[in-house]
């Protein structure tokens, strides 16, 4: 597996990256990729199928100007923004196996992420509502996934240092919420994981075995993907 740490300026390029790299491993290139980015400004990403204005406070995303953003995969609705690490597996998916379904991608990539940072904590990592990683019954990471015939992206966010009050600004409740939730807000919900950025990468480096690497960026992808759908309003207000 090689790993890219890339972050670009814009939320549009940084989406359409993710899309890019399940691409070009689609197509046949030749290494598993494990990417990490951060927005270095606030914006709300969608989930493919999320309805815009009952996830996200449309009103004051737009007194803010923090744009509103739909990914390729499914999942809840997030804010993106400095103190919001992002990581990224682009994996095949083999003939049989965990990863040859999406339910057993699911319990095979999270098992990954929790066994990867329980050393580096003191206190249990959980895996709740089947894509959550918590810790004493608090939210600091939810994941996603996108399917193509050979090929997968599953990816998430870890909640570092992040303004949690500014989440509770930018998001309304989600309409689909895990059991253990029990309606408590955003506030009340997430917790910040108490890890460096740094120590979060080196740990999924070594739990991935991503040794080297990646020095061909497919940019032609990315900026094709960014102006045919990830910049266009049909594509981010479609719902």
């Amino acid at each position: 597996m090689q790993w890219l740490d890339l972050s670009f300026p814009d939320p549009a390029w940084n989406l359409a990256c993710d899309e890019a790299l399940l691409e070009i491993l689609e197509e046949g290139y030749p290494n598993e990729i494990l990417r990490f980015w951060e927005s270095p400004s606030p914006f709300v990403v969608l989930g493919y199928s999320n309805q815009i204005s009952t996830e996200a406070n449309i009103s004051y995303c737009q007194s803010r100007q923090i744009p509103i953003l739909r990914r390729c995969s499914g999942g809840g609705t997030v804010l993106q923004g400095l103190g919001c690490l992002n990581y990224s597996v682009i994996l095949r998916i083999p003939e049989d196996g965990p990863l040859s379904s999406a339910r057993g991608t699911n319990r095979f990539v999270m098992s990954r992420l929790r066994d990867a940072l329980q050393p580096w904590l003191p206190d249990p990592v959980e895996i709740q509502g089947y894509t959550d990683l918590t810790l004493g019954n608090r939210k600091f990471s939810g994941n996603s996934q996108r399917r193509k015939r050979k090929s997968l992206l599953f990816h998430g966010t870890f909640l570092l240092d992040m303004d949690i009050r500014l989440i509770h600004q930018a998001l309304h409740l989600p309409n689909i919420k895990p059991d253990y939730r029990q309606n408590r807000s955003h506030s009340e919900f997430l917790i910040h994981l108490p890890l460096p950025a740094a120590q979060v990468k080196k740990a999924l480096k070594s739990h991935w075995v991503a040794l080297n690497p990646m020095n061909q960026v497919p940019m032609a992808k990315i900026e094709d993907l960014v102006a045919q759908k990830y910049s266009q309003s049909r594509w981010n207000e479609k719902f």
